[in-house]
């Protein structure tokens, strides 16, 4: 019983130091609103936005929001947090999670070809006698060989149906042959949007409405503009001669898969939150549309799409970043590690970017109303600040009970590694590439330059077995990482000392 109640303490204090833990990190991020307020005002007078609204997603809440200028010009409506914008191609990744949501239920697989779904893809001409058939896979991952068409796309908002077929029986002119390249195609999301209504029997909007949209409570989001309330409706413009010049706000139709979606920042901050949900895997119950590792499947990067060696962030600092093209979603990795997932968007009369950082599990969302405004940098931008003038570190993972149990025991053989080959907590390969002897060595020499043991820290995950800690010296720490083997139970593969700086 005493154990149970010092265990049943000890998981109650943990709990009570996250908490505690995340609510500092929050009054830290918070505390840079008037920073972040007014980086995006300037950004907005520099690029002539009539109006902007953003929105930073934390830990699965949406801690701040806001709005600049206006909505409407014509009636001096103010931008906010609840404004109506249309998002444009941001609404790629609810077409790729409605795909999977219909793989969960057994009705397709994402490398069928498509013409099994659209009959009429089965007789058109390929861009080579080798090509293979178009798959879904092809379609989310912009691999299709489908030309890049942002300006053609984004006109075709509103065509019907029988336009979208109409343009197949035509045939379509091919950049490559399937699955050899990334070419960002609206197109190829249009026909996922076709592929939803036919497996699903629904027309496609009503599919992600009901799958999607209503299980996050997403119920300000829309597809027809004229469904919005006319005071929450944000107006789109060009800015040309020096004014702005109202755009004709389109109708949804056969392209709305790929960019058709209204929706606001406070709306949307329950998808990126959902996509936040999926990070660290965990043995949690599901509570979303489809499953978390769906999610994390999304967040892959399927499609190599560049690499700029010469990227700075927007302060300057220089920052090598890769790029992919998951379902849906961008994906980059720069040169410290640091992960983004999220879209684009642009219309005539909208601009807009969302992000996430899972590693440090932030969000970030800003629409504008003007025509292609470039919202990216600016979140970038914002993202950056945050993190340095909050002093956010990634957040760490879960330390799994064998890589918790494998620490305590390296840490009770050290410094003088008794009966270390009868332990039985190493792999059969360990003392082969190194003998006890050698090992021990490597540590004495180390030890005489940091003093006596006095303690350990706690270990940091890497993964589930994988992880680091520190020997605790009278004059400097010790760093060691170690490594388990695959078996059950994991086995010390690796292990290695090194002075920590």
């Amino acid at each position: 019983m005493k154990g149970l109640i010092s265990t049943t303490l000890m998981i109650f204090f943990s709990i009570a130091f996250d908490v505690q833990a995340q609510s500092e990190r929050v009054a830290k991020i918070r505390a840079v609103l008037p920073v972040v307020e007014k980086m995006y005002a300037e950004y907005a007078e520099k690029n002539h936005f009539p109006g902007l609204a953003f929105g930073l997603v934390v830990d699965g809440e949406l801690v701040m929001s806001g709005g600049q200028g206006f909505s409407e010009i014509a009636t001096s409506t103010k931008a906010t947090a609840k404004s109506m914008f249309r998002i444009a191609s941001m609404s790629k990744s609810l077409t790729a999670m409605g795909i999977l949501a219909l793989r969960k239920e057994g009705k397709l697989k994402l490398d069928d070809p498509a013409y099994l779904y659209i009959p009429e893809l089965k007789d058109m001409p390929a861009a080579t006698s080798d090509s293979p058939p178009i798959t879904i896979r092809h379609l989310l991952t912009h691999a299709a060989g489908f030309p890049e068409d942002n300006p053609w796309g984004d006109r075709q908002l509103n065509d019907k149906d029988e336009d979208l077929i109409a343009l197949i029986n035509q045939g379509i002119s091919f950049s490559n042959a399937p699955g050899i390249g990334y070419e960002y195609s609206n197109l190829g999301f249009a026909l996922l949007g076709r592929i939803i209504s036919v497996v699903s029997g629904k027309p496609y909007q009503q599919y992600i409405d009901e799958q999607i949209f209503k299980p996050l409570g997403m119920n300000n989001t829309i597809w027809e503009y004229t469904k919005s309330p006319k005071h929450l409706l944000a107006h789109g413009y060009r800015y040309e001669d020096d004014v702005w010049k109202e755009e004709e706000l389109l109708h949804d139709g056969a392209y709305g898969a790929m960019g058709g979606l209204i929706t606001s920042i406070e709306d949307f901050s329950k998808y990126v939150a959902f996509h936040l949900s999926a990070w660290p895997a965990s043995s949690g119950p599901e509570k979303g549309p489809v499953s978390r590792s769906d999610v994390r499947e999304m967040q892959m990067p399927w499609n190599f799409s560049g690499l700029n060696a010469n990227f700075k962030y927007p302060g300057g600092r220089a920052c090598a970043i890769t790029s992919g093209y998951g379902y849906g979603l961008r994906w980059s990795r720069d040169c410290e590690g640091r992960t983004g997932v999220g879209h684009t968007g642009g219309l005539p009369g909208f601009g807009s970017q969302w992000q996430i950082l899972p590693q440090y599990g932030i969000g970030i969302i800003a629409y504008a109303n003007r025509t292609y405004a470039g919202m990216s940098a600016i979140n970038t931008a914002v993202l950056d600040t945050i993190i340095s003038r909050a002093g956010l570190k990634p957040l760490p993972l879960p330390v799994s009970a064998i890589l918790k149990q494998r620490k305590e025991q390296i840490a009770k053989l050290l410094p003088d590694w008794k009966n270390a080959e009868q332990s039985g907590i190493f792999a059969e390969n360990f003392f082969p590439d190194r003998s006890v002897s050698h090992r021990k060595k490597q540590l004495d020499e180390l030890l005489a330059k940091t003093g006596t043991i006095t303690g350990t820290s706690e270990i940091i995950a890497e993964n589930q077995l994988r992880g680091t800690f520190l020997l605790n010296g009278k004059q400097g720490n010790i760093e060691v990482y170690f490594t388990l083997s695959p078996e059950n139970p994991a086995l010390i593969q690796y292990l290695d000392f090194s002075i920590s700086k």
